[in-house]
């Protein structure tokens, strides 16, 4: 950026050379400086336009003023400051603008300086890799640093139709609105029911956070708002965090309590997630497809792609796993049926009432069974209000346990009445590893975890097992959370009696078939007992039936 001046500056000369100030000199030269920079300090991050984004609150850097030194070398200037006007100086016109708006208290009218401020910036034609490229980015860090700081002091006018996601109705929204039309009309209709039971919690810890109310919903397609939802990839409750990212965002997991699963810690941590990622970002749209797929994806992705997602994501998107390429125009296709359900053919039903609950403190193990069978209440209710409990049990220390309105003291006078509660004793049963199996099958042929294997047996590695090793496979009482998910126990069963187990070795001449005629038993459960992924069987190959 560049300003003229009346008075006798330093000549700026191309390459190297230096040029020493000569106070006889009469001509008039042009002198420049440093843009004004009204918040100089700013982290270097990729930031969204101003009208496509709702910022999250942040503190103003303080104001910096370079000051040149008198009669030293000066730094070769940038190609921006050898232009006479790039563009920039309208930008930094409109900034100083916004700024003077916003100290008067004028929110709207800096929002919209802000707004015209981009699409100023968006004008300049930059050549990739340039200085003036550069000087573009950092505008765009600037520009978003003061919407940041409007929006912390702005609230939505009434009626406002600004979204902080745009709701694009491209192809692959499109496909995804058609998906929940059709196949996964159920999925989504029950799901829809089931947010009544925390949408208005997480509405208000979005609200709290300044964050964007429209991300209440991420939880309909991450679990369908089940507290206790476990995926294949171990992925766990509402927010579906699997254990390394919930322990790094505060949430607890021992031998009684998940706190994955407790909705309100959960949504808590989500928000602390999704506020890094948006901050790392600079848009939401990226910011939720890492939430999906996990921020180094996203960033190797932009880095091998070159892409500038800012402008727009639907280049990025591309580029992304199969998965998380449906997860953002899954997200857009859920708000916009729930804005307009008509519009795409849908009569939602009536969301769950939430059981307003009150707390108490106990240090004492508890069957919530045993509670409410006491207190003639729903068992069902005290395990709706306490998902992270493993074993539907309070822990042997102190817990806060939430129970209906009304039930706390009634709760507290009851319970020297009541049972400890003790863990079941680990059981576990021994596994032969054969030639080409892999922890994995094993995992899924008894109903457990690789992790829950590995930690069990003390393996370095989930790759290094061999024919002929010996592992203790885990079963109900070792930590395989007994209360995740909502198809039943993921425990191994205990061991069949030898009379009801047969061990088979495939002959010659044998199909799938013939062996499940032959015991009575079917294709299906030899398959799934052995960890068979298709009905072809090798000479030699060791079976296992179990007949019933």
């Amino acid at each position: 950026m560049m300003k003229k001046g009346n008075n006798i500056f330093w000549l700026f000369i191309f390459g190297f050379m230096i040029i020493s100030y000569s106070s006889n000199c009469t001509s008039k030269a042009k002198k420049h400086i440093n843009p004004p920079t009204p918040s100089a300090s700013v982290p270097a991050k990729k930031v969204p336009a101003p009208h496509q984004e709702k910022a999250l609150p942040n503190t103003e850097p303080s104001s910096q003023e370079t000051v040149m030194p008198a009669k030293e070398p000066e730094e070769k200037p940038r190609e921006s400051e050898l232009q006479e006007n790039n563009g920039t100086d309208d930008v930094y016109a409109l900034y100083q603008e916004a700024q003077d708006a916003m100290e008067k208290g004028n929110m709207d009218e800096a929002l919209n300086l802000l707004d015209k401020a981009y699409e100023a910036l968006l004008k300049i034609q930059a050549p990739a890799d340039s200085p003036l490229s550069q000087e573009k980015y950092d505008l765009r860090i600037l520009l978003a640093q003061k919407i940041q700081q409007v929006y912390a002091f702005r609230l939505p006018p009434p009626g406002s139709n600004h979204k902080t996601i745009p709701l694009v109705e491209n192809s692959w929204v499109q496909a995804e609105i058609k998906s929940f039309q059709t196949v996964e009309r159920k999925f989504f209709e029950e799901s829809y029911r089931r947010s009544g039971l925390y949408h208005g919690m997480i509405i208000e810890e979005l609200k709290r956070a300044g964050l964007p109310e429209e991300l209440a919903w991420l939880p309909l397609i991450e679990s369908g708002y089940k507290a206790r939802a476990l995926s294949r990839a171990r992925a766990l409750g509402l927010w579906q965090f699997i254990a390394s990212t919930g322990y790094r965002y505060g949430l607890k997991r021992d031998k009684y309590v998940d706190e994955r699963m407790d909705p309100v810690k959960s949504t808590r941590a989500a928000i602390k997630y999704l506020t890094e990622l948006h901050d790392f970002f600079g848009d939401w749209s990226t910011a939720i497809a890492a939430y999906n797929c996990g921020e180094i994806r996203v960033q190797n992705v932009i880095r091998a792609q070159k892409i500038d997602y800012l402008d727009n994501f639907w280049d990025l998107f591309t580029n992304l796993p199969y998965e998380t390429a449906r997860y953002v125009p899954r997200f857009i296709a859920t708000l916009l049926i729930i804005e307009n359900p008509e519009k795409y053919g849908f009569t939602l039903p009536e969301p769950d009432t939430a059981v307003n609950f009150e707390t108490l403190r106990l240090n004492k193990p508890v069957k919530l069974s045993v509670i409410a069978s006491k207190l003639n209440l729903n068992a069902d209710d005290l395990v709706q209000l306490n998902p992270e409990l493993r074993y539907d049990s309070t822990p042997n220390y102190e817990y806060e346990l939430r129970v209906p309105v009304g039930y706390g003291d009634l709760t507290l006078a009851c319970l020297n009445d009541l049972p400890n509660w003790t863990p079941p004793d680990v059981v576990y049963g021994w596994h032969t590893v054969k030639k080409g199996e892999t922890l994995g099958v094993i995992a899924r042929r008894y109903r457990t975890s690789v992790s829950a294997i590995v930690r069990l047996n003390k393996l370095r590695s989930s790759t290094l097992i061999y024919p002929g090793q010996k592992l203790r496979i885990p079963g109900k009482g070792q930590g395989l959370e007994p209360a995740e998910g909502d198809d039943g126990d993921q425990t191994v069963s205990r061991t069949v009696s030898a009379s009801k187990q047969i061990n088979y070795t495939v002959k010659s001449g044998d199909s799938l078939y013939q062996i499940a005629k032959t015991y009575g038993v079917s294709m299906e459960k030899i398959k799934k007992d052995n960890g068979l992924e298709s009905d072809n069987l090798s000479v030699g190959q060791k079976l296992i039936i179990k007949k019933d």
